[in-house]
């Protein structure tokens, strides 16, 4: 009885040990000069101040790869690939992308789903209006960009200033298809 207790408790122990590790620190990220730093969301403020920002959403990109969209969902594309056009946006101060996409997503009863992933301290987009990362090709999945950059950093880390203009877009090559190269991105593409 007191060799399987001492082997219990050793095994324990070694559970213990290789569960608790430190693969839960952040990923650091080079930002390019000029652009936003990422914030910490958990500690970001957010006030009652009203601001406007644009958003939309699409994804266009699937319409000229349909051979590789999930054959189950090409009725649910829209004819145009807009999911959600360009449209001026109430945020309020100290809010970030990801806080605008799931309000306003909501709000045009628009289907959304979403993971947290500590490793990034941010929100991963699986899937918007029922179209998911992978439904066109294992390069598929969604996007952000904001003012023409596509940020190299999740979006619960950028926060909105006003007169932003926040685009989701969904790609069928890792951003290659819409003006990026997640591949090769180190915060240096798009400056």
């Amino acid at each position: 009885m007191k060799r399987i207790t001492v082997l219990f408790l050793t095994l324990l122990v070694i559970f213990t040990l290789t569960s608790c590790n430190d693969n839960t620190e952040p990923v650091p990220v080079e930002v390019p000069a000029g652009k936003p730093e990422p914030v910490n969301a958990e500690e970001t403020v957010i006030t009652d101040k009203e601001l406007t920002c644009t958003l939309s959403v699409r994804c266009d990109t699937i319409l000229d790869n349909m051979s590789d969209f999930d054959k189950d969902k090409t009725d649910i594309v829209p004819f145009d690939g807009v999911i959600l056009g360009e449209t001026e946006v109430v945020f309020y101060e100290g809010e970030t992308v990801f806080n605008l996409l799931r309000r306003e997503m909501k709000k045009n009863g628009i289907h959304m789903e979403f993971n947290e992933v500590p490793m990034y301290e941010s929100a991963y987009i699986e899937g918007i209006a029922n179209i998911y990362e992978f439904d066109c090709g294992e390069l598929s999945g969604w996007m952000y960009k904001v003012n023409d950059w596509f940020p190299n950093y999740g979006c619960s880390r950028y926060k909105l200033k006003e007169h932003d203009k926040v685009e989701w877009i969904y790609t069928c090559d890792l951003g290659r298809d819409i003006g990026t190269d997640y591949s090769q991105r180190n915060g240096k593409d798009n400056e």
